[in-house]
């Protein structure tokens, strides 16, 4: 099978505000619990299911000198570079269509820079039953199958109760829910995390691209013709700012739901992507005398006395002491300090907001 993987690479992960910024986002952290940063263990498990050569990162101007750098074995023209980030839909539709004009009807898998999985193996024979699917000309997603009802993700509707590796249809994409609406999404069975997996033959995705969002269909198309010219930066310049900021779940996957296009392989592989302080806390960390401290190789250390719930990440070098404290998120950098409840982790990205709305741009 001619399988490409595509690796998205952007965002700032505002929710992970002051470790990750947006000139050194959380995909660039070592947050795996090994010295490899997210992008690296995300290449390190897709690099068995394509080749080097047929591995694509898509990323913005103030990253790519560093995704270089994390990823020597990555050829230099696979990794595309956006000028300004245009959301999922143009950044997967611009390696699909330059896939395309280098290997007519290959098959593509989509997967962020910034996803932790503890089972490779389960996530790799997944993939490759979605690859199956893809290959027959359906637009495929990995859907994870939940383990608690959760309101920070959006939901993939099953034609039937999930069974893993199974290919099935999806009836429908779900937006990120209420409590009791999660609780009944996950009693059912029939409901999967959309995790943003997405499996297809290029030239399938660019028919429905086409169909269904001419608007960004047409410039990315232009751009992909010009990629391996001299044109490029010419056509990418004038283009790109043309095209609209849309997800990919709303510009093709939903309404080709809608019309019996998609199908999901469910995954359980331990996923996880790293959302907030919470599930860092969770994945990467130890247990200092009721404090939860994340291990950030090389960074500073933590003293802890009569607290609990604390979860502590000392990334600055600095010594951070708490004493008497509880349910707190405490984040220590150069430059900056969050000190939060715990059950604010979500709202975290409104502090990265104001600073951006009172010019505090050096801080984001």
């Amino acid at each position: 099978m001619d399988l490409h993987v595509v690796v998205p690479a952007g965002g700032s992960g505002t929710r992970l505000w002051p470790l990750s910024r947006a000139t050194d986002p959380k995909f660039l952290h070592p947050l795996t619990g090994t010295e490899r940063s997210l992008l690296q263990a995300t290449y390190d498990r897709l690099v068995p299911l394509a080749s080097a050569d047929r591995v694509h990162v898509v990323t913005g101007t103030a990253h790519a000198a560093a995704v270089a750098r994390q990823l020597p074995e990555v050829p230099e023209r696979n990794i595309l570079v956006e000028p300004l980030a245009r959301d999922s839909c143009a950044a997967i539709a611009l390696a699909a269509a330059v896939i395309e004009q280098r290997s007519p009807g290959a098959v593509m898998a989509s997967f962020a820079a910034d996803h932790l999985i503890a089972d490779v193996d389960a996530f790799s024979q997944t993939v490759m039953e979605a690859a199956v699917g893809a290959a027959q000309g359906k637009l495929m997603t990995i859907g994870i199958a939940p383990t608690r009802p959760e309101t920070g993700y959006g939901y993939l509707q099953c034609s039937a109760t999930a069974e893993l590796g199974v290919q099935q249809p999806v009836l429908e994409f779900k937006e990120k829910p209420a409590l009791d609406v999660a609780t009944e999404y996950v009693s059912s069975g029939r409901y999967l995390w959309n995790a943003s997996m997405f499996v297809w033959r290029t030239d399938v995705f660019l028919r429905e691209l086409q169909q269904r969002s001419p608007e960004v269909y047409a410039p990315v198309t232009e751009i992909a013709r010009a990629w391996d010219t001299d044109d490029r930066a010419a056509v990418l310049g004038e283009l790109w700012p043309t095209i609209p900021k849309v997800a990919v779940e709303y510009a093709v996957m939903e309404p080709a739901a809608a019309d019996g296009l998609v199908s999901t392989v469910p995954g359980d592989f331990g996923w996880s992507d790293i959302g907030d302080f919470e599930t860092l806390g969770e994945l990467l960390s130890t247990e200092v005398d009721g404090t939860r401290v994340v291990n950030t190789p090389g960074r500073g250390v933590v003293v802890s006395v009569d607290s609990e719930g604390v979860v502590a990440v000392p990334a600055s070098g600095r010594l951070v002491a708490a004493l008497g404290v509880r349910d707190l998120i405490v984040v220590d950098t150069p430059d900056a300090v969050l000190v939060c409840r715990r059950d604010r982790a979500q709202d975290i990205k409104r502090l990265t907001e104001i600073l951006r709305d009172t010019g505090r741009t050096e801080y984001i």
